[in-house]
């Protein structure tokens, strides 16, 4: 197991210029927004405005912080995002625009290149049961909330955007109080 803890990231400009973003990790390590296979970020949403485009990368958005993102994607339904809401799947090479509810927003932002991996979403409150870790690919847990957990008999103070790095062999379950996202990653298989 991993930690990356978000309190020690750097906010780096969007791809389109028109906002913050904080890169939690990347794969391979130091790729940039044209080459990455994976990566994982939290962007600070302030105004309206459209996303940037990413060709042949698959994303998953989930509101964490803020009263609401209206979210129009080329192709579908408007939709609107809250802190309670369902982690939203949407191909990154089509045009969307974003419009704020009441104020600034929080999002966790997951983004993987179509043909070389895959990766699902979910939100779980510790408080309503423990969390059993998936045993394929690579798991991610994001902290929502802060608090301690458990993994096995290992007690972890947990600060908010914190993030545990499981691998495909390490086995068990969470135990805590605070809501969190679960992350699977996996290469894409061919055929």
């Amino acid at each position: 197991m991993k930690l990356i803890r978000f309190a020690d990231l750097t906010p780096k400009p969007w791809k389109n210029g028109g906002g913050t973003t904080t890169e939690i990790a990347v794969s391979p390590d130091g790729a940039g927004f044209d080459d990455f296979d994976w990566r994982l970020s939290v962007a600070e949403v302030a105004s309206n405005g459209p996303f940037s485009l990413f060709p042949q990368i698959d994303r998953t958005l989930t509101l964490i912080e803020g009263q609401g993102l209206d979210m129009s994607i080329e192709g579908r339904e408007a939709v609107r995002l809250t802190p309670v809401s369902a982690p939203l799947a949407f191909p990154g090479d089509v045009p969307v625009t974003a419009s704020l509810v009441e104020g600034p927003i929080r999002d966790f932002n997951v983004m993987t290149r179509r043909g070389r991996f895959n990766h699902q979403v979910s939100r779980h409150d510790l408080a309503k049961g423990r969390l059993a870790l998936p045993q394929d690919g690579l798991q991610l847990v994001v902290a929502l909330g802060v608090g301690s957990i458990r993994i096995g008999a290992d007690s972890l103070d947990l600060g908010f955007g914190d993030v545990l790095v499981f691998e495909a062999d390490d086995t068990g379950s969470i135990e805590g109080a605070l809501p969190v996202l679960l992350i699977g990653l996996r290469p894409a298989t061919a055929g």
